[in-house]
């Protein structure tokens, strides 16, 4: 009888536990579909975008303005959709004339008023609890025209943010730009570009 009794209550507790299981199996789920997807948002704030221009006599720097950017990832497949967002009207080196020149004869920026980036595909894994450098296939858009571009990404995630640097030359004359050299000065055809930028990521 005393035996009977002992498996009955085994039986009660083993029920209980599958139960318990059982319960516990939607959020453990729904954590782990989440784990596979990443998104990133940026924060134009903190965004700093730089370029510097080589010529004979000097090396000329400016700044352009991030006006929005976001990405999502998807951490099995890699696979990538978002935009990042410059204005190009807010292009500036810190010298009036050369800039007027830079917006009327090579950027066009009243009529291309932008410059984007459209991220495609992560090369490798992404583990966004640590520090990394990464490779970004996607289309820098300029001028009007697309123009494939692999990145390098540096990131530095900490807490529910996240911390990108990348450095990439661009060839704007092979582009299609207008080439800004006279018969005096000479610049370079590459234009190189350094992008420092902080944004909230969530899983």
């Amino acid at each position: 009888m005393l035996n009977c009794r002992v498996n009955y209550i085994e039986k009660k507790l083993l029920g209980a536990c599958v139960l318990f299981c059982i319960c516990l199996l939607p959020p453990v789920a729904a954590r782990a579909q989440q784990a596979r997807e990443v998104d990133i948002t940026l924060d134009p704030a903190k965004t700093q975008i730089r370029w510097t221009l080589g010529d004979v006599l000097h090396t000329v720097h400016g700044t352009f303005k991030l006006k929005s950017g976001s990405v999502h990832l998807d951490l099995q497949t890699g696979v990538m959709t978002g935009l990042l967002v410059a204005d190009a009207t807010s292009g500036e080196s810190g010298n009036t004339a050369r800039d007027q020149q830079m917006h009327q004869r090579i950027l066009e920026s009243s009529r291309y008023q932008t410059i984007t980036f459209r991220p495609a595909h992560l090369k490798g894994s992404f583990d966004p609890t640590k520090d990394q450098p990464l490779t970004v296939d996607g289309v820098f858009n300029l001028h009007g025209q697309d123009h494939p571009l692999q990145l390098p990404v540096n990131v530095h995630p900490h807490s529910n943010e996240m911390s990108l640097a990348t450095h990439f030359d661009v060839p704007y004359v092979q582009w299609g730009l207008k080439d800004p050299s006279t018969f005096i000065l000479r610049v370079d055809k590459d234009v190189s570009i350094d992008i420092e930028a902080t944004g909230q990521s969530k899983q």
